[in-house]
């Protein structure tokens, strides 16, 4: 049986599931495979286990070993470990191996985040965040791209009291960040002769880490792109000190165990703000702890709501969304404001689990480098005749219509059979599909698309790319992602990390796979895309989301702490959550209905000896 065809879920601005508008209840299909756990949600092949405290570090490896498994890495909070399971054992049953034993408390999967956000000059007066009198943001991506005078966090009268933060270590815990781009090179933490890139890496397992998503990159420019500079940008902070924290890879996801890692790598080596604009749609006890970690450790982390516009509190936590739901005291969850102050669509909200709003659109920042994306729509001109290479048949080019929150949208798709999603596809079928790329001078390629399967076990759909073109399932072909599922005829996203097919001639393909026996729906891709990051140290660009919303008050964080050394998490939380400005479009929808404001927190507490903060 071939296992599961599986995920691995991207940051988007706005990501949902797209349901195909077809009548299909009359069209047989085969009982889909069930997992407790949604592929996709979770890394395949690794559990993290908690053993009960009598267990020594030897124990655990012992007890791990006789299950044919092996201890990836000791997570640093009391008891969990990383483990690889077997290749052949699925997730649950990975899982009810160890809930059957009596020295362990826990065992969960290795759960995916995604970024909650996926970023799109120069100017202060682009910045109206900072100072908004009613600009039009000209190279804006989001509607409205003008304002309203005044809606803004009030740094202008905040500055005139402090703009230097580098006594405050600020954990970006993120894709990495470019650490040598103009506006952030002077700002970046120390990490001494150990860390001289200015941070660490958990997916590469090095000290190096170099933002290859872009996504870290902008959030730190939030935080602290240098200011009066006469260069770029500035962020909340003219001065700071940036620890890079790389815990998402090129795609823009992360783990359960890369962003734990990544969290108390911040609290060990001295952070007191944690940025951490990642979201995920479960429960996930470990980074829980790993905050509460950071709690004991007197850090404040903020959190992006997340861009699924959704109520998080509502149907009985069937929306909630991680880490925001969860309630440590330490925690500040964000939602996005648009530049008239109403909430940005995409925003989740919520009145127990979501905090306050900041600036969250057409946000201006530093950039890793250039980006460029490739689009295709698998066929020239509209003549409706598939421009990919086939081989064996099977696959077809067609429009399908998808129903989203908006509306019926009618898309370009790559499908197998032709007569997807009616199907049935072919027995005994060696269908493949592909078409080359010029991804040459590139330093980051990422390829991304929805699929909708419908493929039984026996069978399988492919997805290969060849470094310098031709077929990429005959020889020299790799693999990204292989097997059997069923996402229920909606479309699901994909993303991988293409960056080893970076040349001129980078052929990508599907292959859909059979046995002699039964067949059953099939397949459809739809907006497939490769993503292109060259690197530079000059680059600025625009984007949205509740990831730039959540700088915006890690910013405010890290200027409250060191205008005040002497002010706790539970200081700075409250000034950030109780001093802001009340904003209709918040009330009910967040635990505050604020907005944050810089000087009204900077003057919420009282100031140390020998210095005053009054709200002007």
């Amino acid at each position: 049986m071939k296992t599961p065809l599986r995920s691995i879920v991207v940051a988007a601005l706005f990501v949902a599931v797209l349901t195909l508008l077809y009548q299909v209840a009359a069209v047989p299909a085969a009982s889909p495979i069930r997992s407790t756990f949604a592929p996709g949600s979770y890394v395949p092949g690794e559990v993290l286990v908690k053993f009960k405290p009598t267990h020594s570090a030897s124990s655990r490896a012992s007890a791990v070993a006789i299950l044919g498994h092996a201890v990836v890495a000791d997570l640093k909070l009391p008891g969990w470990v990383q483990v690889k399971i077997d290749a052949d054992q699925t997730m649950d049953q990975a899982l009810a191996a160890y809930q059957g034993n009596p020295e362990v408390e826990f065992v969960q999967p290795n759960y995916v985040y995604r970024a909650a956000a996926l970023p799109t000059d120069a100017q202060f007066g682009q910045l109206w965040a900072f100072r908004n009198n009613g600009q039009t943001i000209t190279t804006g991506t989001y509607s409205p791209n003008f304002g309203t005078p005044g809606a803004d966090i009030n740094t202008e009268k905040a500055w005139d009291h402090l703009t230097d933060c580098s006594s405050v270590v600020v954990a970006v815990i993120d894709s990495g960040v470019n650490y040598n781009q103009q506006d952030l090179a002077g700002n970046m933490w120390d990490g001494g002769q150990i860390y001289p890139n200015h941070g660490t890496d958990f997916v590469s397992n090095d000290n190096d880490p170099m933002d290859l998503h872009g996504h870290g990159t902008h959030v730190a420019g939030i935080v602290g792109a240098a200011g009066n500079n006469a260069t770029g940008t500035t962020g909340v902070c003219w001065r700071a000190s940036i620890m890079a924290v790389r815990v998402l890879d090129a795609a823009g996801s992360g783990t359960t165990a890369t962003i734990v890692q990544g969290i108390n790598f911040a609290v060990t080596n001295g952070a007191k703000v944690i940025n951490l604009s990642v979201e995920a749609g479960f429960f996930d006890p470990v980074l829980s702890q790993a905050i509460a970690t950071a709690q004991n450790g007197d850090v404040v982390v903020v959190a992006a709501a997340g861009n699924s516009g959704l109520d998080t509190d509502a149907i009985g936590g069937a929306n909630a969304t991680y880490p925001c739901n969860f309630t440590q005291p330490n925690l500040v969850c964000v939602a996005a404001l648009d530049q008239n102050y109403a909430l940005a669509t995409f925003s989740n909200t919520g009145a127990t689990s979501v905090d306050v709003g900041a600036p969250g659109t057409n946000i201006l920042s530093t950039a890793a480098g250039t980006e460029a994306t490739i689009t295709d729509t698998f066929h020239n001109n509209n003549n409706g005749v598939l421009n990919w290479t086939t081989s064996g048949g099977g696959w077809a080019y067609r429009k399908l219509t998808l129903s989203t929150p908006a509306g019926p949208v009618t898309v370009d798709a790559l499908v197998n059979p032709g007569t997807f999603p009616t199907g049935p596809y072919a027995d005994s079928a060696n269908n493949r599909v592909y078409k080359t790329f010029d991804l040459s001078g590139k330093n980051v390629a990422t390829l991304s698309f929805f699929a909708s399967v419908d493929v039984l076990p026996g069978d399988s759909l492919n997805v290969n790319y060849r470094s310098g073109g031709g077929d990429p399932f005959a020889g020299g072909g790799v693999q990204l992602i292989g097997g059997s599922g069923n996402t229920g005829l909606s479309f699901v996203p994909f993303s991988f990390d293409l960056s080893p097919c970076i040349n001129a001639s980078c052929s990508v393909g599907f292959q859909l796979l059979s046995d002699a026996s039964v067949t059953d729906l099939g397949a459809g891709i739809v907006f497939f895309s490769i993503k292109t990051l060259q690197l530079n140290n000059t680059s600025y660009m625009i984007a949205n989301g509740t990831s730039m919303a959540t700088p915006m008050v890690t910013g405010l964080a890290a200027m409250l702490r060191a205008y005040n050394p002497q002010f706790t998490y539970a200081d700075t939380v409250s000034a950030i959550k109780n001093a802001g400005r009340s904003v209709p479009a918040l009330a009910g929808k967040t635990t505050t209905g604020r907005a944050v404001d810089a000087m009204s927190s900077l003057a919420y507490i009282n100031p140390p000896a020998g210095l005053t903060a009054t709200v002007q």
